[in-house]
């Protein structure tokens, strides 16, 4: 499975962005997604995950409330949704996919395919 981040960039606190994840060479219904991030000095961190065909969700309470994770299964694509921006919000942002039939997965080791990142900056 492929996977390629898009919609980073620079934005002003308050602000918000659209990430989008395009996933190839699987069936993506067949992976449950999740969005990280790492900022620099610091370990990954779990920001949002959905499950592959319920669409269940589950959120870190960092960013509850302002992030939203969702997925078209038909453009086989997952997207995270991010309002509110923080400067403390500032990282690379990765999605990826873990081979599950059901449930959403938190953490880094469960998943088994990762994209290339993309930078998100808010200024304050």
């Amino acid at each position: 499975v492929q996977l390629v981040e898009s919609g980073g960039g620079l934005v002003q606190a308050g602000g918000s962005l659209r990430l989008s994840c395009a996933a190839s060479g699987g069936t993506f219904s067949a992976y449950a997604m999740g969005w990280f991030r790492q900022a620099p000095g610091k370990e990954r961190e779990f920001n949002a995950g959905i499950s592959g065909l319920s669409y269940s969700t589950t959120y870190a309470d960092s960013v509850k409330g302002r992030f939203t994770i969702s997925r078209d299964n038909v453009r086989n694509t997952v997207y995270l949704q991010m309002n509110s921006l923080k400067p403390e919000d500032t990282a690379v942002y990765y999605c990826a996919a873990a081979r599950a039939s059901s449930g959403v997965r938190r953490q880094p080791s469960e998943y088994d395919y990762w994209g290339q990142g993309t930078q998100v900056t808010v200024s304050s």
